[in-house]
């Protein structure tokens, strides 16, 4: 009897919200009598609901999807060695024959194996909250309806994936060893999972192949287990067949590796096939954006107003001169750093109103950095995003630790240029579309298309611009944008 095959998948295309209520229904056919097929089908669907959870995850910060990756994780890992039990068998049927002692012995002992492994599956089984995993076939499957399959941000999902994949395949191929070899196959898996639950053209495409090279590299590990297995429970009752298993189980081993190397190694190699469709050059830092402006979006109650104070702060940044002690390059991309800090200004509203800035602060340093942004760049708008209000940034802060002395000269300008930015738009009204800016007499004159003296929000644009002034070291003056100043501003 052959190594036990997977069943016939539905298509990706079905969605969270299917294999979340398909999990659900392989549920009840796997606890009648924890057979090979229905563990196989289970487990399926469990990994398809932590694979999307787990690519969800790196855009939306809700706690649900790291709860029902982790509810899924257990029930998964408790099939697991039930599963490796049963694949296991018949590849001893295979390597060996029917009157073999050492095939009678495997068989025997993981015969009582799979006994003991399904009394566990089926405590994790009862174990298993269902009521909560249908709150969430509720409620999760709306939040990934926000994006849509095939996108840039998924892409760029995946080329992280590819490049953590591509990695490991190199580190495999210089020592074939199992652990390395073993590394591969988890990585190649991440990256499929990615493919075939977001990327439904490339999916279509690819999977032949990704399966492929996925079955060969786990019927890799399952040798290596069926070997080691072998030698635990002391299966040979002589070196003769020792010998003979060892060499059956190596050639086996040595072909699938072969195997794999014709597809996965050259210039037309698999490898490169995948990253010729994946986001090249100017495209990863947009799509590096794209996913850091959604993230943003998924956590702020009112990103509409947080949009419009990235447009305000970036018309200011494009405008004010750069100041004569800051050296303009030293921190990569600070219009994007400040776009971003305004993306995420408030984001820690979603957490609580008051000190609000401090927990978008304590947001950001939770998030992990997008391919295409270090994680300097990203703690650097987390600081900025955090003096958008309140205490000013001065030395001895926590929050300005380990930043040298010309990364604390942006932040103070940049945050101040997001507190006048956001000090435009404090009503939330939208009623301040454009800003111009010139220097007139030593002064930074900032015109405002529907700002008013006598208005309220006068006094809080007055007291926001400190921050800015001490940067710059003179007044800057605000005053309501007219065709007369628009010239100035463009002479």
């Amino acid at each position: 009897m052959p190594p036990l095959k997977a069943t016939k998948k539905p298509p990706s295309q079905f969605g969270l919200g299917y294999w979340m209520e398909r999990t659900l229904e392989e549920c009840d056919r796997a606890e009648k009598d924890f057979a090979a097929d229905p563990v196989h089908d289970l487990r399926v669907a469990l990994r398809r609901c932590r694979s999307m959870a787990d690519g969800m995850m790196a855009i939306d910060a809700d706690p649900g999807w790291k709860q029902m990756k982790k509810a899924g994780k257990r029930l998964f890992g408790s099939l697991g060695e039930l599963r490796d039990a049963q694949v296991m068998e018949g590849w001893v049927v295979r390597v060996g024959t029917p009157d073999d002692p050492v095939a009678r012995t495997l068989l025997q002992f993981l015969g009582d194996r799979e006994t003991q492994l399904k009394l566990v599956a089926a405590e994790a089984l009862q174990a298993f909250d269902r009521k909560q995993w249908k709150r969430w076939c509720a409620s999760l499957p709306r939040r990934a309806a926000r994006i849509r399959p095939g996108s840039l941000i998924f892409k760029h999902l995946a080329l992280e994936r590819w490049m953590e994949g591509r990695e490991l395949h190199s580190a495999a191929l210089r020592s074939r060893s199992q652990l390395a070899l073993h590394r591969l196959r988890i990585g190649l898996k991440r990256f499929r999972y990615i493919v075939e639950n977001f990327l439904p053209e490339q999916h279509e495409k690819w999977i032949a192949d990704l399966k492929e090279l996925q079955d060969v590299l786990g019927e890799v590990h399952d040798l290596d287990v069926l070997w080691a297995t072998a030698l635990q429970i002391n299966a040979f009752p002589d070196a003769d067949a020792r010998t003979r298993w060892h060499k059956r189980i190596v050639e086996e081993r040595a072909q699938r590796i072969d195997r794999y190397r014709n597809k996965a190694v050259g210039r037309t190699s698999l490898w490169q096939v995948w990253r010729a469709e994946l986001p090249q050059g100017e495209q990863i830092e947009s799509a590096a954006l794209s996913r850091l402006k959604l993230w943003a979006s998924f956590l702020d109650p009112d990103f509409k107003h947080s949009l419009h104070i990235a447009r305000l702060a970036t018309q200011l940044y494009d405008r004010l001169p750069v100041p004569k002690m800051q050296n303009n390059g030293s921190v990569r991309e600070q219009r994007a750093i400040l776009q971003v800090a305004a993306w995420m200004h408030d984001v820690g509203r979603s957490k609580k109103e008051k000190n609000h800035h401090k927990a978008s602060f304590r947001l950001a340093g939770k998030l992990s950095a997008p391919l295409g942004w270090s994680a300097q760049d990203l703690r650097m708008a987390g600081v900025v995003a955090r003096y958008h209000r309140g205490a000013l940034p001065r030395a001895g802060q926590k929050t300005l630790a380990g930043l040298s002395g010309e990364e604390r000269r942006v932040v103070s300008r940049l945050a101040g240029i997001l507190r006048l930015a956001n000090a435009f738009d404090a009503d939330r009204q939208g009623r301040m579309r454009r800003l111009e800016v010139h220097e007139s007499n030593g002064t930074v004159v900032v015109g405002a298309q529907g700002y008013s003296a006598r208005d309220r929000l006068a006094e809080t644009i007055a007291g926001a611009r400190h921050l800015l002034e001490t940067v710059y070291r003179r007044p800057i003056l605000v005053k309501p944008l007219t065709a007369r100043n628009r010239g100035t501003a463009r002479r």
